[in-house]
């Protein structure tokens, strides 16, 4: 199915915003005298910045008495003493709302990456890798852009306007009063715009996310693409879904422009208002020309950072749609690991490495069946390999074994016991997994080797890679084995990193491997290499491997082919061949072309 002619996948839970607020509020709670020292900072730098204002207004008037030079330059003095200690306070005050916020980011990252590093591969599966990539990548960047650049503006300007409608109504409760004839106006914008922009931000967020999942796809299918010629129809995909995101962020920047009309009318508002109720006041001389002067400068300073706060309005809808997100991924864990009931008598620790399917069957989500009734046998030390076109089950059949995918029906066993009661820690330290789908990660390749044995010493790593036959290659890159690599460094081969995966396999040292397709994407040149590297790396291991070439399963103690989600045929190589059957015929076929 293309990418045209498939429907959307579901997408993970999006938090709702009063969940979304819990969060915050929760964790800010958490860090309650950095909030509280924070607050009262920025509240303290608004206040400062104020006072050089307020004394204009006494120069003025001092000016207007033709008071004596001396005394107007020590005022002169004060204000800008006090400009300068204003300016400090809200540079200080901006550093501590970004360093509050940051930490607050910090808390949420983890939480969604130590969630989604333990979601179940079906879930994964369901939502699309796209939509998961997105929130932890795209998603956490908004956020952070919104806390670091959007959000200490924002409360700095509503720090500044609390404390200056206060400043106002000190010099007459009038002018304040005036002065907050803009709120209405201000807050009608709002109560127009975030109505109608808050559900178009959160529909941007999934647009963006389903144009990630087509284009993921797309990258990671390229040769099937190619192999099908089928480049229109994926790319037409890929055109409807960015479509649909452009012209999202279109309606969103057209509902911003509009705020901003109703904006600059608010701010008409309260400046005139502001100047008309000090003519009458002054005339009334129930004011000085010198508290009007104050009070409108007051008001006029609020243009920048109340119109900041109000047009970064959009930047905070796409923070909050994309928090919402990244809470609807961290409400996935779940509130405490399940507990495994000790019953007397009953061991969840395996007594070997045997592993057995019992009718299995297994469906993605409320999709089809894809397993029908699999019972499989693979003895203690013994390889059993799994042969079939794509779409047959293998991979599914070895995720179900690996302990990945938990059965719809009967069950898969270690060592006696069922997979899913064993604990997870436990089930890790007995069964490995190694995909074609192999990342290398950035920096010294001895920290990257040692992802699988954190207490592995160079001579045991030097041993693992002699054993898969890398250590030529890894002893000749100029630093050894603290050769920096990964997108920092050295970029290696997709045959040197099947090599990196199957020495930390080795150093690991786990009793059952899962090969999935683990040299397929070495390429041919490198095949034969990783297959000895594969046979040497998991000797002694029960080895279950979807086996892409033929050479792979020839070598396997026992045969299993599959055809539909079912076991059509297994044996060893000899007695398949002889057979006759699928697998033979598979055989002739591969010959012929090797």
């Amino acid at each position: 199915m293309t990418i045209s002619e498939s429907v959307t996948p579901p997408v993970l839970p999006v938090a709702s915003m009063r969940r979304s607020w819990s969060w915050l509020t929760g964790d800010l709670r958490s860090r309650r005298a950095q909030t509280t020292v924070t607050v009262l900072v920025g509240l303290a730098a608004a206040g400062a910045a104020t006072v050089p204002i307020y004394l204009l207004g006494s120069l003025v008037d001092r000016v207007d008495a033709k008071s004596s030079a001396d005394s107007l330059v020590g005022l002169a003095v004060v204000i800008g003493v006090a400009a300068v200690i204003g300016g400090l306070g809200t540079g200080l005050a901006r550093y501590l709302i970004t360093r509050l916020g940051e930490h607050v980011v910090a808390d949420l990252r983890e939480d969604v990456l130590h969630t989604a590093l333990h979601l179940p591969a079906t879930t994964v599966e369901e939502s699309g890798r796209g939509d998961l990539l997105s929130r932890v990548g795209a998603d956490v960047a908004a956020v952070a852009k919104a806390v670091s650049q959007v959000l200490p503006d924002m409360l700095n300007a509503f720090f500044l306007g609390l404390v200056t409608l206060i400043g106002m109504a000190s010099l007459d409760w009038r002018l304040g009063l005036a002065g907050a004839l803009c709120i209405p106006a201000y807050a009608a914008g709002l109560w127009w715009y975030l109505p109608r922009s808050a559900p178009v931000y959160a529909e941007q967020r999934v647009a963006l996310a389903n144009r990630a999942q087509a284009t993921v796809e797309s990258i990671q299918g390229a040769r099937t693409i190619d192999a099908y010629e089928v480049h229109a129809h994926h790319l037409a995909g890929i055109e409807r879904a960015s479509g649909r995101a452009r012209d999202l962020e279109v309606g969103v920047f057209t509902l911003f422009t509009r705020l901003v009309g109703r904006v600059n009318r608010a701010e008409f508002i309260g400046l005139s208002a502001t100047l008309a109720v000090g003519f009458l006041l002054v005339r009334a001389d129930a004011v000085t020309i010198g508290q009007v002067t104050a009070a409108a400068l007051m008001f006029h300073r609020l243009f920048n950072p109340i119109g900041m706060m109000m047009y970064n309005f959009d930047e905070i809808q796409a923070g909050a749609a994309c928090l919402a997100r990244l809470v609807g991924v961290v409400d996935l864990r779940p509130s405490a690991e399940p507990e495994h009931v000790d019953v007397p008598g009953l061991t969840r620790i395996p007594a070997d490495a045997g592993v057995e399917v019992r009718n299995v069957s297994f469906s993605y989500g409320t999709g089809p069946e894809v397993l029908h009734d699999v019972s499989l046998s693979i003895p203690e030390g013994t390889r059993c390999a799994l042969v079939g076109t794509t779409g047959a089950g293998k991979t599914t059949l070895a995720a179900v074994v690996a302990g990945l995918y938990v059965p719809d029906r009967g069950h898969s066993y270690l060592g006696g016991v069922p997979v899913a009661d064993i604990p997870d820690t436990e089930l890790r330290r007995w069964v490995a997994t190694v995909t074609q789908e192999v990342h290398v990660f950035s920096g010294p390749l001895l920290d990257d080797l040692r992802l699988a044995a954190p207490d592995a010493d160079r001579d045991q790593v030097w041993a693992a890679l002699e054993r898969v036959g890398a250590r030529e290659w890894v002893s000749a890159l100029d630093d050894g084995l603290d050769t920096l690599v990964g997108e920092q460094g050295v970029a290696l081969t997709a045959a040197q990193a099947q090599h990196i995966a199957l020495a930390r396999l080795v150093l690991a040292d786990p009793r059952v491997v899962v090969l999935d397709e683990a040299t397929a994407e070495a390429g041919s040149a490198s095949a034969a290499e990783l297959e000895r590297a594969a046979l040497a790396a998991t000797s002694g291991r029960t080895t279950l491997v979807v086996a892409h070439r033929l050479t792979q399963a020839a070598t396997a103690d026992q045969i299993v082919v599959m055809d539909d989600g079912r076991i059509s045929e297994r044996g060893t190589h000899s007695e398949l061949v002889e057979l006759g059957g699928r697998y033979a015929r598979l055989w002739d076929a591969w010959s012929a072309h090797s």
